[in-house]
């Protein structure tokens, strides 16, 4: 399954959920798309919930659904919490940290900057958006551009980061220092639901 490159807006209101954590898909209509998306009533079923769980995460880190399940099953070979294991995994990919850091408003905008060649790991290109930080990593931009419009606005936006992540205004360089905790991640996310939805 390719991944889905149409309207957040509209996913972040079918499953329920804001996906840009900033809570404004759903400010003004907090219910699902469409022209019944207000009518629909029903308890769903225990595979409903956690499918949509599983589809909640997997819109918000903009994952396909292969490497989605490729990172689940790499979590489960981790030692400690099988869901925070995957959460943690998810929140070191590159695309994520650059989103993080602020370099981009969204996690697309973020997915964009590392295709095109903007984000150094370590002094070195990577542009590879799913490629795994490791904590101590430095992520940067390229010296030619530290410049661009695009990312100093989004940096001017940014009024408080992960406590996971130090940032260096002057160089425009961050580092990946640890780990995240559970509790520093989004507490809307039921984890749980995912690894019973998988684990079937």
């Amino acid at each position: 399954m390719a991944r889905y490159t149409g309207p957040s807006y509209k996913k972040a209101r079918r499953v329920g959920f804001s996906i840009s954590e900033t809570g404004k898909e759903l400010a003004r209509r907090p219910y699902g798309p469409g022209q019944h998306g207000q009518d629909r009533k029903g308890k769903a079923s225990d595979y409903g919930t956690q499918l949509k769980e599983k589809q909640k995460v997997r819109f918000m880190y903009g994952v396909n659904e292969r490497q989605f399940k490729k990172t689940f099953n790499e979590a489960a070979k981790m030692t400690g919490i099988h869901g925070t294991n995957f959460l943690r995994l998810l929140e070191s990919r590159l695309d994520n940290l650059v989103f993080r850091i602020g370099f981009s408003t969204t996690r697309r905008g973020a997915r964009q900057l590392v295709n095109h060649g903007h984000i150094t790991v370590n002094g070195r290109k990577v542009d590879i958006p799913s490629y795994r930080v490791k904590p101590g990593d430095t992520i940067s931009l390229k010296e030619d551009d530290k410049n661009l419009k695009v990312v100093n606005d989004s940096l001017a936006k940014i009024s408080k980061r992960v406590e996971f992540i130090t940032f260096d205004e002057g160089k425009k360089e961050a580092t990946y220092v640890r780990l995240p905790e559970r509790n520093e991640l989004n507490a809307d996310i039921n984890e749980s639901l995912i690894v019973e939805f998988y684990n079937k």
